[in-house]
């Protein structure tokens, strides 16, 4: 009787050569193979044993580390308060039978009347008005009465405000500032008194995890390419490879998460069919629900349009821009035009280039007006599998500096960096990044299958303070 071909016995079988990084019984070259015969049945090939880092530095990571900060927390909810404005002014509301304002938007100093009054007038002030239009119509009154969510306002200069120099007709959108009070000799004191309302802010930690896992007979399997582990041991394990990048992929997440976490709404889809599931406030959702939006950055005039803005927020004089490729090629465009025509060569003020030297095109910072501004590269926006594969954000202005706000669970005033983030810590434990192994591989605990797994956890959340300070750039 003779060999059974089938089953792989015999001189009639050949192999499937596989020179893949991948771990397999058939990751080597057949020199017994006829298609490798002869040079190949003499000569071992030249083998390459380390990868190509063909993309670089993957990570796109790094952002909180150069704006922010990290801090313990022990509870499930960070409350804060912030101040409100000091002085009273409304926004585009009605003027009606010729005197009579209606107040429809709240007043931007957020203050309430402590008597019955509902809205923040008082007999005695004194208030400077101009329409919302153009702003070019101006006139000072005296407010001569209050009532309900109304108040009545007497020119200085004329007898209405819908007869005289300046006019303002019925139905007219006004915007309206208070500047002070005025009294007669001997009158009684000003009736109510203004409290300023509590503003309060709060947002919560969520709890990021990833884990890796990998059989136990893997973990003895050698391959041809080597790899470095997270700690930066060298070997020819292929799992550390798989080990290592799974450890600074969720490393990153840390990062975009706080970025890009979106509050779980009452009726959203998450609410309807995953239980608590909470979600968190990132950076993106509290720019756009308390910050500033500005669309399209082209130009010098558009850039003066924020500066602007800034004037009636906080007026931090240092911010720093983190923008993507596109934006940051713009910005250095709109500053080299300023001295394009100049004789003998750009001149870029601080680099002084010269027709002799090689040009820089470049600019790191610019002063604008009273502001300092510095620009940065945001790998997060650059890279493709980033928010660069989508393009509707091209970068953030973020204040420099720190706020003081009223921290409750010290009760008292503290400066915080506008941006940080607050982890979960404990004298028992510290979940700000937090790592164990399990399995039966090394010195890890031991359980019942014949594994290996890392686990990753995090429980973490991003606090932004003043957030009126800050710019969303975005794209249309």
């Amino acid at each position: 009787m003779g060999f059974n071909t089938s089953l792989g016995l015999a001189g009639s079988y050949s192999l499937s050569p596989m020179p893949s990084p991948t771990v397999s019984d058939q990751n080597y070259i057949d020199f017994t193979s006829s298609s490798t015969a002869g040079w190949a049945q003499q000569y071992l090939p030249e083998l390459y044993d380390q990868e190509i880092e063909r993309y670089g530095n993957r990570s796109i990571g790094g952002f909180l580390q150069m704006v922010g900060a990290e801090m313990p927390m022990s509870s499930d909810q960070v409350i804060w308060s912030e101040q409100n404005r000091l002085h009273i002014a409304y926004r585009n509301d009605d003027v009606t039978a010729n005197s009579t304002v209606v107040v429809t938007t709240a007043s931007s100093g957020l203050c309430t009347l402590g008597s019955a009054l509902n809205n923040a007038m008082r007999v005695g002030n004194t208030a400077l008005i101009t329409d919302a239009a153009t702003g070019l119509k101006t006139l000072k009154c005296y407010v001569s009465a209050v009532s309900s969510q109304t108040f009545t306002l007497k020119p200085y200069t004329q007898d209405e405000l819908s007869s005289g120099e300046v006019t303002f007709d019925d139905s007219d959108k006004i915007n309206i500032f208070v500047y002070g009070s005025e009294f007669a000799k001997g009158s009684a004191a000003m009736s109510g008194e203004l409290k300023p309302q509590f503003q309060q802010y709060n947002n919560r930690p969520l709890i990021i995890k990833d884990h890796f896992k990998i059989d136990g007979s893997d973990t003895a399997q050698i391959g041809w390419v080597e790899t470095t582990d997270e700690a930066g041991s060298v070997g020819y394990s292929w799992y550390l490879k798989a080990a290592g990048e799974t450890r600074l992929r969720f490393e990153d997440y840390l990062e975009s998460m706080m970025i890009e976490a979106e509050l779980t709404e009452a009726s959203s889809g998450v609410a309807d069919h995953v239980s608590n599931v909470n979600g968190s406030e990132g950076l993106f959702a509290a720019v756009q629900s308390r910050g500033n939006i500005f669309e399209d950055l082209a130009s010098l005039a558009d850039f003066d349009v924020i500066l602007k803005n800034l004037d009636k927020q906080g007026a931090i004089e240092e911010n720093m821009l983190f923008v993507n490729r596109s934006l940051a090629l713009q910005l250095d465009d709109m500053l080299a035009g300023i001295n394009a025509g100049y004789q003998q060569g750009a001149s870029f003020g601080v680099f002084e280039n010269s027709s002799d030297m090689a040009l820089n095109l470049g600019f790191s910072g610019f002063r604008r007006g009273s502001y300092d501004f510095y620009k940065s590269d945001w790998k997060y926006l650059n890279d493709a599998a980033g928010r660069g594969g989508f393009g509707d954000i091209s970068g953030i202005l973020v204040p420099a500096g720190t706020s003081s706000v009223y921290d409750q669970s010290l009760g008292k005033n503290i400066k915080r960096p506008f941006l940080h983030v607050r982890y979960r810590a404990s004298q028992t434990d510290d979940r700000r990044m937090k790592s164990w192994v399990t399995g039966s591989v090394g010195s890890a605990s031991y359980v019942g299958d014949d594994v290996m797994e890392v686990h990753y956890l995090s429980e973490r959340c991003l606090i932004v303070q003043g957030a009126n300070n800050f710019v969303l750039l975005k794209e249309s």
